[in-house]
């Protein structure tokens, strides 16, 4: 079968059963088997592939699984990144994260930075990859996620992998930036997602009773932590801006952002003793 038949027909089985974004996750299947970007799916549609594998794949989307779990990685920021059952799937709201980290880390200065509850290593690791000069600890205690978020980690020398739980005194020289995208979704909530974020780690989205755990968790735990005029980072739920902004109670200086659908996603604050 060529691969505009394959693509055809995957379009054709997705929204038969329903499946939304039927033409792209056909599209997105189809160019993962050829081993091909989507952009140069136009120039290799007479290419041939398994019409067995294709059909797998294709079942496992209607089944409902995510169609990055499917495919085995995803695209984030300037890199593609290992993802499967057990870890959360990059974002693109979070790459704006990313970008506000990478805007304060970069220039002459070595930074020490951590990416607490690193899941993936997105975040980490495109900061990593964009400030060479600096050094980026990324901490993570999920043993699932540990087995992508090393596998991402290869070869790029400036990332260390602390496998450990964020709620421990742990050992690490003090940071210029922390970054974290902790679990923000309340406990009750989680019953009510849409079905692919269920199949998503349920360690990697649940924030508590109110979803704000984690955040006092890195107020208490993780200022003294901080050198002097260090900067943190956080992502945080549409809802919960002045929440977490009455939470960091050590942080000075404390700004929240709206990300690109207009909805409250970044918490940027400071370690001033002011």
């Amino acid at each position: 079968m060529t691969l505009k038949e394959a693509y055809n027909y995957g379009v054709y089985f997705l929204s038969c059963n329903g499946v939304d974004e039927a033409d792209f996750k056909s599209l997105c299947l189809v160019c993962h088997l050829d081993g091909i970007k989507n952009s140069e799916y136009p120039q290799h549609i007479d290419d041939e592939i398994i019409m067995k594998r294709f059909a797998d794949l294709l079942w496992r989307v209607k089944a409902g699984e995510p169609l990055q779990y499917v495919i085995g990685k995803w695209d984030f920021y300037d890199s593609e990144f290992y993802v499967g059952k057990g870890v959360l799937i990059p974002r693109p709201e979070t790459e704006e994260l990313v970008e506000k980290v990478i805007d304060r880390a970069k220039g002459p200065d070595k930074c020490v930075i951590y990416d607490l509850c690193a899941g993936s290593g997105c975040i980490g690791l495109s900061v990593a990859k964009a400030c060479p000069e600096s050094t980026v600890y990324l901490v993570e205690k999920s043993d699932d996620a540990m087995q992508y978020l090393l596998k991402n980690a290869e070869n790029i020398t400036n990332a260390k992998v602390i496998c450990a739980d964020i709620k421990d005194d742990i050992d690490l020289p003090n940071a210029d930036i922390i970054v974290s995208n902790p679990p923000y979704i309340k406990t009750y909530d989680i019953k009510n997602l849409q079905p692919e974020v269920q199949y998503e780690p349920v360690m990697a989205l649940d924030g508590g009773k109110d979803g704000l755990d984690f955040y006092r968790i890195i107020n208490d735990n993780w200022f003294c932590k901080l050198n002097d005029n260090g900067v943190l980072f956080l992502e945080i739920g549409e809802e919960q801006g002045e929440a977490v902004k009455n939470i960091l109670a050590n942080f000075k200086n404390i700004n929240v952002y709206k990300d690109m659908y207009g909805n409250d996603r970044i918490v940027v604050a400071d370690n001033s003793k002011e």
